[in-house]
């Protein structure tokens, strides 16, 4: 453990420096940094995002209520580049003032969206799928949400960022938030055991919220710390993570606004056709 001890000063200065790979587009402070119309396609619902975990959690629900048979889920998806500050263009701030993707805009009841648990809960209602009418049913999948939604940021911006991104390694931050998120992937693990689905019985919104953080990373495609967070040994996440990903909505989704690796890549999403090309040409 390193012996360097860090006396924080009595107020704190932004060093625009500092930060690794993504302190060039990091600030303390909102706001728009740029004007840039956002642009628009033919459908409803307007989409603007990048295939993170966060973005790809509401491309898989949009292409599961198109599979559902629900056409009005048709959608067009628009490349966010987080890397170049698209987040920080005055469309973007417009409809999402945290500068965070993913943003959506249904035009047909003039909404804006920011938060992708947000937008899985209104799309869930506005099309009534993936979320169950019962109250217990409901409730428990609400707790799994807000779950996903209160513990990613240990596993993204804890683990993930001092584990992958942060410009040194230290042997603090990556043991804290490595046991953090170890604890989760074992709540995980006990709820799968005796379910299914995270929820229950019945595939909803608290799958399509979490398999883009917890299974991708069991599944060895997040951070490629699989190996170093032991994550073989959650067989029952492992299960779960399998069988989300074999579902067709799921392969279809995690394309969109995709921009690199080997296994398809779509920026931009504006019919089933063009996620059709893509999984021609694998």
């Amino acid at each position: 453990m390193s012996t360097d001890v860090y006396t924080p000063p009595q107020v704190w200065i932004w060093d625009q420096d500092n930060g690794g790979k993504f302190a060039s587009i990091n600030r303390p402070i909102a706001g728009p940094t740029h004007d840039k119309t956002l642009p628009q396609g033919t459908h409803d619902l307007q989409l603007y995002s990048l295939a993170t975990p966060n973005g790809v959690k509401v491309t898989v629900m949009l292409e599961e209520l198109l599979a559902a048979g629900h056409s009005g889920a048709e959608y067009d998806a628009w490349l966010i580049n987080i890397g170049e500050g698209d987040q920080f263009g005055s469309g973007f701030v417009g409809i999402n003032p945290n500068s965070k993707i993913p943003a959506l805009y249904d035009r047909q009841a003039d909404l804006c969206l920011f938060e992708s648990g947000s937008m899985l809960l209104y799309l869930a209602e506005k099309f009534t799928a993936f979320l169950p009418e019962d109250i217990k049913g409901r409730a428990q999948v609400m707790n799994w949400l807000f779950w996903q939604m209160g513990s990613a940021p240990y596993l993204g911006g804890g683990f993930g960022h001092f584990y992958a991104y942060a410009p040194e390694k230290f042997q603090y931050p990556i043991d804290r938030f490595a046991m953090e998120t170890k604890r989760q992937l074992d709540v995980l693990n006990r709820q799968l055991a005796d379910n299914e689905f995270v929820a229950g019985e019945q595939y909803s919104i608290a799958d399509i919220a979490i398999w883009p953080w917890y299974g991708a990373l069991v599944l060895g495609s997040l951070y490629s710390a699989a190996e170093f967070l032991d994550v073989e040994s959650y067989e029952h996440v492992q299960r779960w993570a399998r069988q989300i990903s074999a579902r067709p909505a799921v392969g279809r989704g995690v394309l969109v606004n995709r921009t690199w690796g080997d296994n398809g890549q779509l920026p931009e999403r504006h019919s089933a056709a063009d996620i059709d090309a893509v999984l021609s040409a694998l």
